[in-house]
């Protein structure tokens, strides 16, 4: 049975739609990867919203999101340095 977004606590309504914007920033920095400082941008975002969402409520979309988000900035780091490496 779902729960009615709109009978919910505001900070708990705020906590869920962290959790789910930081699983969709997470998603978008692993194909922002390409362009590095759009990765970053979105992987740094994506891990913020998913703590502030945590230090609410315990959230297994939060924990994707921040996963998520810290995955697609590793793959950040990785592609700046594989650039800086074989930079002609």
């Amino acid at each position: 049975m779902e729960v009615d977004p709109s009978s919910l606590d505001p900070e708990l309504r705020f906590a869920r739609m962290y959790a789910t914007a930081s699983a969709a920033l997470g998603v978008i920095s692993l194909c922002a990867a390409i362009i590095p400082i759009c990765g970053g941008i979105t992987s740094i975002l994506g891990v913020l919203l998913g703590v502030i969402s945590l230090r609410t409520e315990k959230n297994k979309t939060a924990i994707a999101g921040i996963s998520i988000s810290i995955l697609g900035a590793l793959i950040t780091v990785i592609y700046v340095i594989v650039l800086a490496l074989f930079k002609e």
